[in-house]
């Protein structure tokens, strides 16, 4: 199941990378022939597109192993390591947009000249964007990957960045608006920054282990299990879909040492049922053990 999904990660990035260096070949061209700063912005935002394309193949690749003895914990991270690069190469761009267009406030270049086979042009640039937004979130959402995800965000904004440029080229093209193309150039640098801090924003959590899911509903799931007197000291970690992993002590009521066993295995199973992809790590304490504290930090009394 896991080989499949990373092929069916892989065969996505393949197809939307090649999508994605077309659309830079477009772009590129049509902006180097008319000498449009905001265009060769988007180009440059577009060649992120295809760069982070190839990160997300790499870190495909990495976190397709299963886990073993280097990383007991699997290799689910690196997706969301290659999420952050796109992060990464978003600032960039962001920066490089930004310094474009002061260079050109400071010495003005020549004037702009726009086609109407420029313009068509980016409206099919715009047409192969909106396929491959929708086409990576859809799959990204369906798979559960976040390198997807992260990437489909990335070409939302290069939809709407090359909306804007559009309507700047329109602006030259019919009204001889020269100025439009440095003034919209920093919404460019603006959309390019919101996308970075969602990607970012989305994948620091499971870097950092954030929470997965609340203590107190693990505790409600846990109790409910027959021959469960209390539980603990419940830590939680991953991403809830994709895979988590759970931490607790475990009070049971059982006369062996088998028992005990029968039950950490019916809450293991409870818990797969509501939250899998699930690992959990139970500790097991008599009847007679008293805590309380439900998480860390927590004073709150489970009895």
């Amino acid at each position: 199941m896991a080989k499949n999904r990373h092929q069916q990660v892989r065969y996505v990035l393949l197809l939307t990378l090649a999508l994605n260096l077309l659309v830079v070949v477009i772009k590129a061209g049509v902006g180097l022939f008319t000498g449009s700063l905001s265009l060769l912005a988007d180009a440059l935002h577009s060649v992120t597109d295809s760069v982070n394309n190839i990160l997300g193949l790499l870190t495909n690749q990495l976190s397709a192993a299963e886990p073993d003895r280097d990383h007991p914990y699997g290799h689910h991270k690196y997706e969301a390591i290659g999420a952050l690069g796109i992060a990464a190469f978003l600032g960039i761009t962001c920066f490089e947009i930004i310094r474009g267009a002061i260079e050109r406030l400071i010495t003005p270049g020549d004037p702009i000249t726009i086609t109407s086979t420029d313009l068509w042009l980016l409206l099919i640039v715009l047409g192969v964007n909106i396929y491959v937004a929708f086409y990576e979130r859809s799959v990204g959402k369906r798979l559960g990957s976040q390198i997807l995800i992260a990437d489909a965000y990335h070409t939302m904004s290069d939809i709407w960045i090359t909306i804007v440029v559009l309507i700047g080229l329109l602006g030259i093209r019919f009204f001889n608006l020269q100025w439009l193309d440095i003034v919209l150039s920093l919404p460019v640098a603006v959309l390019v920054l919101r996308s970075s801090w969602i990607v970012l924003k989305s994948n620091l959590p499971w870097l950092v282990d954030e929470i997965a899911v609340a203590p107190e509903a693990i505790h409600q799931v846990v109790t409910s299990v027959p021959g469960v007197v209390n539980c603990h000291d419940i830590a939680s970690r991953g991403l809830l879909g994709r895979q988590i992993f759970v931490d607790m002590h475990l009070i049971v009521d059982a006369p062996d040492v088998l028992t005990a066993h029968q039950i950490t295995e019916a809450v293991e199973a409870r818990l797969a049922e509501r939250y899998a992809p699930i690992r959990v790590t139970i500790h097991v304490e008599p009847p007679n053990y008293q805590s309380t504290q439900i998480t860390y930090g927590s004073d709150t009394q489970n009895a």
